[in-house]
This record gives structure tokens, sequence and C-alpha cells, in this order.
């Protein structure tokens, strides 16, 4: 039921209503595993010529958590599904990497019921949930759903050390780096990494200190403006602390930039040093590259539909964000692996299913096999030979 599910929302079908069609389709009867694809063995007159399971036995296995009825009540190794994510990330290499980018964000899940957990979020002006994720290029490795009357960093070390730890057993040499919006420049976090050889790149909100620090270089590029025309930016090192929040100074790179519209300040805090990094590397190349990961963000909330949290309790709904990160990782394999070498190896996820998966078949099923014809015209029929041959040469343990 769970490879149904999660099958079926890689397919594009988000809503449990679906698939009282769906049980009956020969051809996800087979991915699931079934040994009769079209349902002619059931036991219950009812049931025949329906292989999978309907939406009312489905919405019992993602309502069961945490019910009281012993009889209702599916039980779910939260951790295990948890540490499911970074396994999976760690199998996916032959070799120890040098160095890994770890991405956290959060963002918002808007909710139109009454659903546990619910509140105001002031920012995204509606109710909503604030999901976490983190993600270590295309690989998801965390995706916890959270209420939104947090802090956007509550609970983030805490993913952050489980993560970090299950890395270290395996490669205890590999170089750490986190990668965050200025939601995460917290100083639990920051402390924890600096005890932990852990690096960190933070974007830092920007306060009236901060500014008056960078005001001689937001003086000179405004200077070279209003004489050139021409948008003007220089960066700064600079040492700071907090009056309160921090335990210590940080190394702070402060971008002064004057645009068309005026003056645009960005702030930044990192423990790399700056013989590594200089101002202008960091920034471009290490802090703002963690912009690709709300790409993820998206192919993760909008294509696999991780935001269909509408069940009652928050249990359930996390269920259906894990099911959704599962259907992500399945379809960003098959664009690490069977796209790699054609035109859609950087396609999204809803961009690979609507030209890949979603395409017209004549399916025929005898008593030995399933065949499939596929139309003749299709227009990605090279890409579609190319793919079956790349997951062809995939070991069986990659697969």
């Amino acid at each position: 039921m769970v490879g149904q599910r999660v099958f079926g929302l890689a397919l594009g079908y988000e809503d449990l209503n679906d698939h009282d069609l769906l049980r009956r389709d020969p051809l996800l009867a087979v991915i699931c595993g079934k040994r009769d694809p079209c349902g002619k063995d059931r036991m219950r007159k009812e049931d025949r010529g329906k292989a999978l399971a309907g939406k009312s036995t489905l919405n019992r296995l993602e309502h069961g958590q945490g019910a009281a009825d012993r009889y209702k009540k599916v039980v779910l190794g939260e951790a295990k599904v948890a540490e499911l994510f970074v396994a999976k990330f760690i199998s996916g290499h032959k070799q120890a990497p040098r160095r890994i980018v770890l991405d956290l964000d959060a963002t918002d899940d808007p909710l139109h019921g009454k659903q546990e957990g619910r509140f105001f979020h002031g920012y995204y002006d509606c109710y909503c949930y604030l999901p976490l994720y983190i993600f270590c290029g295309d690989e998801l490795l965390c995706a916890k759903l959270r209420p939104s009357n947090i802090d956007a960093s509550a609970g983030a070390l805490d993913e952050i050390k489980r993560i970090v730890t299950s890395l270290r057993v395996v490669w205890p040499e590999v170089k750490i780096v986190l990668r965050g919006d200025s939601g995460f420049a917290r100083d639990e976090i920051m402390d924890w990494c600096e005890r932990n050889g852990v690096d960190y790149v933070f974007g830092l909100a920007r306060n009236s200190r901060l500014e008056a620090r960078l005001a001689p270089a937001m003086d000179s590029v405004r200077r070279w403006y209003k004489l050139t025309g021409v948008p003007a930016r220089t960066f700064m090192e600079l040492c700071y602390q907090t009056q309160d929040s921090w335990s210590r100074s940080r190394r702070v790179i402060g971008k002064a930039e004057y645009l068309e519209k005026g003056e645009n300040p960005r702030f930044v805090v990192t423990s790399l040093s700056a013989r590594e990094y200089g101002g202008c590397v960091l920034y471009d190349k290490e802090y703002c590259a963690r912009g690709e990961m709300e790409n993820r963000i998206k192919e993760q909330q909008l294509d696999l539909f991780a935001d269909r949290t509408s069940t009652a309790t928050m249990k359930a709904n996390q269920l259906r964000v894990w099911l959704s990160a599962i259907a992500y990782s399945l379809l960003n394999d098959l664009r690490q692996f069977g796209l790699t070498g054609t035109k859609m190896a950087q396609a999204t996820c809803g961009t690979i299913r609507l030209r890949l998966l979603k395409i017209g078949a004549l399916i025929m099923v005898s008593v030995r096999r399933v065949l499939i014809h596929l139309a003749s015209s299709c227009a990605c029929q090279e890409i579609f030979a190319t793919v079956f041959k790349n997951l062809q040469r995939l070991p069986m343990e990659s697969s």
C-alpha cells in the first residue's frame, strides 16, 4: 500500500479518491509487486478486477497514525523513516566525498481546515505549517513537518545533529558545511558547529549597528553609481557580535551594493576562514548557491504534493510529507541515473512526469506477461529509450 501511494504521487495522483480507479490499473499493480495484476483471484467477489487497495484502505493507512483503537492503529517507526533518507544518500556514494554542503530552509504549507498544529503566520499571511527541509544538492535528507508558531530554526539543531552523526559514522573525515538564510543564524546552532568541526554560512538580518559599520563602503559605491550610472558593489570584512544573543564574536561579510532602486546591503555570518574564502567568493559562490534549494522545495511541494496536508492530525500529515519525499527521491533518482546524458538531465520532476511517464500506451495482460505498446509517434521516444538503457546498466543494489 505504501508503494501504491508513493507511485501514485510520482505519477501525479495526489488524492486518495484517485485510487478508486487506479486500483484497477494492471501496470500500477505490476510495479507494486502484485502477481495477479488484474485482480482475478481476489477472495471477495466485489474486489475481483481490482488488484490494489482503494481509497478507504489507504485512508486507514494514513489516519491510523496515533489512533486509539488497537485494531485500526498502524505503527510507524518515525525514527527509521527519518533515517531512511540519510541512509539512501550514503548508499549512493561509492567513495567518501571530500565536502558536503547541507542546505536548510523553512517554507510555508498553507492550511484550509482546522488541522492539529494550525496557527496563523504573520510573514506568510495565512494559516499554515512550517516544514523544515534539508537537502544536499538534489538529495533530500530531511522533511520535518512543524507548526508555524515557532522560530524558523526550531528543531533544526536536532536534525543537524542526527544527520551529521550518521554521515560521520561512515565518513569520519568528510568536511561538512551548513548553509541557510538568516532564520538559522542562531547562537545555539553556530556554537554547536564550532564545537563539532562543522562549518556554516548563514544569512544575517541587517540592523542599525551592521549598517553603520558598512556605511563607508556604501558611501563609496553610491558615489560610483552617481558618477557612472552603473550599479556597483563591494564587500567588507567585519568582526561582529550581537549585544545579547551571541556568545562570541564571529566573521561577518557585508555586501555594500547600490542599484537603480537604491541601497541594497546584505550580510552573511560564517565560520569559513578569510584565507580560503574572500568576501566576494563566499557570498557569490557559497551563500547565493543556496537559492537552488528553493527549486527542490518547489518540486517537493508542488510537483510531489507535499502540501496536501489536509488530514486532522500532525502525525498523519507528517506521513503524507514523507510519502511525497519518497516520491521525490524516486523521481530524482530517475533524473540522476536515467536521464544522464540527455537534454532532460536537468528537468524538473513535473516535466519528467509529463514527458516520460504520463504518455499513452496500450496494455495487454496475458497469462505470463504484461505487454506495453507505446505509440510510434511518441515525441520523447529517443529519450525514453535512453532512460531504459541507462537503468538497465545499473547494478541491482543501486536500482
